[in-house]
């Protein structure tokens, strides 16, 4: 477990490089360990998720049946958990043969404390839809507000980690954005939950 000086030093890293910021790489433990220790993220990543899954299972859970929505609040955990890690190993088999292989380890290192800082910028979302209808328009708004910022500093961070300008930048953040969809319905799927397009957030 990391400590709480190197949480913080870590997050700020991530920080900077959603803003662009390369110098953000220095403040990552970029060795062996730290690529390990970054998965940590999910747990720090963790309250913030567990009321976005709470919100939506409430929605779309017997609303009667306390094991009915504990058991879909696991599945929508099992989905995210899924939809983070899983195209980081995709990215491990191909980032080799697309010549990002040397900065793969700053990608996923960054990228794990990224999402960590995107679950915890989406928290207000999460907390409208505890108190808000799904097809509340301020909730929604405000969802899609979020979700709009948390793309551009996600391209913003994807940019200044790999390195290699722009063009192949953006390239790495669009597969991992459709890998990651592929993976968020393909897990939906499996587990058999339908969310509601008002459920989304």
């Amino acid at each position: 477990m990391l400590s709480a000086d190197e949480t913080f030093a870590s997050l700020t890293g991530a920080w900077r490089l959603m803003f662009g910021k390369a110098d953000g790489l220095r403040m990552l433990d970029l060795s062996a360990d730290g690529f390990w220790n970054s998965f940590f993220a999910i747990v720090v990543a963790a309250p913030a998720l567990i009321v976005g899954w709470v919100g939506i299972a409430n929605e779309i859970g017997d609303p009667n049946a306390f094991a009915g929505r504990l058991s879909m609040l696991l599945r929508l955990a099992t989905v995210d958990i899924g939809s983070w890690v899983l195209p980081l190993i995709v990215l491990a088999l191909v980032a080799p043969r697309v010549g990002i292989g040397g900065r793969f380890v700053h990608y996923v290192v960054a990228s794990n404390w990224a999402s960590a800082i995107i679950a915890w910028l989406m928290l207000p979302s999460a907390l409208l839809r505890l108190f808000l209808p799904s097809s509340d328009e301020i909730s929604g708004l405000v969802s899609l507000l979020l979700f709009a910022l948390s793309m551009v500093l996600t391209w913003r961070m994807t940019n200044a980690t790999i390195g290699k300008g722009p063009a192949v930048g953006t390239a790495v953040f669009a597969g991992m954005f459709v890998a990651s969809l592929l993976v968020l319905f393909g897990l939906q799927a499996l587990l058999g939950i339908d969310i509601p397009d008002g459920a989304r957030g």
